[in-house]
């Protein structure tokens, strides 16, 4: 886990996606512990079916006063991310992608993008999220990455600073709680076992 210096990257700017007011990326954990996805892309596949798998928890961490919240680059797509509900908690966009920068996930490559996509890890998820009915496109900006904050209430310190090194990496459930020190009876969804049928349709 990565040095995150909370004091500099909670000034960064985000967008409200219900109200479209600015705040500080550290109003989000000001009154209680939060917990940030940062989504690759609101039309990425496999951060939609991430976010629904993270949704998850939302009725554990709301029992023990933990904020939710979705992070994306850009609006590119967010409208029908809402409407489509695969995330319980608040959406915010990074328009700067400040947060992005500052928290070191990555950009690809038009080069390193390609490999990146096909990997097993995301075929893997993609197959998942297609077995759920979970689409995507390829809209909006595809180089960038993500990863998750979690950060105790009032910014005392950093609980995990996780960066995608694939785009099919993710956090597991069970991993959010545990460094809640929260207890989740949350059913983790069963990543598939990656074979040619499977994964190249």
């Amino acid at each position: 886990m990565a040095n995150v210096d909370l004091a500099r990257v909670g000034k960064n700017l985000l967008k409200s996606a219900d109200t479209g007011d600015c705040v500080e990326l550290q109003s989000l954990w000001q009154d209680r512990p939060a917990v940030m996805f940062f989504l690759r892309r609101f039309g990425c596949q496999v951060c939609r079916w991430t976010a629904a798998e993270i949704s998850k928890l939302e009725p554990d961490l709301c029992a023990n006063g933990v904020t939710l919240v979705g992070i994306g680059p850009e609006e590119f797509g967010l409208k029908e991310f809402q409407k489509l509900g695969f995330f319980k908690g608040s959406i915010y966009v990074d328009e700067q992608k400040k947060c992005y920068r500052d928290l070191g996930f990555k950009r690809y490559t038009a080069l390193s993008v390609v490999p990146a996509a096909l990997g097993k890890k995301v075929r893997e998820v993609s197959s998942k999220a297609s077995a759920d009915g979970i689409q995507g496109n390829f809209s909006g900006d595809v180089l960038q990455s993500g990863g998750m904050l979690i950060v105790a209430k009032g910014g005392e310190k950093t609980l995990l600073h996780f960066i995608q090194d694939s785009p099919g990496d993710y956090v597991p459930l069970e991993d959010i709680a545990k460094a809640l020190s929260i207890s989740s009876h949350a059913k983790e969804g069963q990543r598939p076992v990656c074979n040619d049928d499977i994964c190249t349709r």
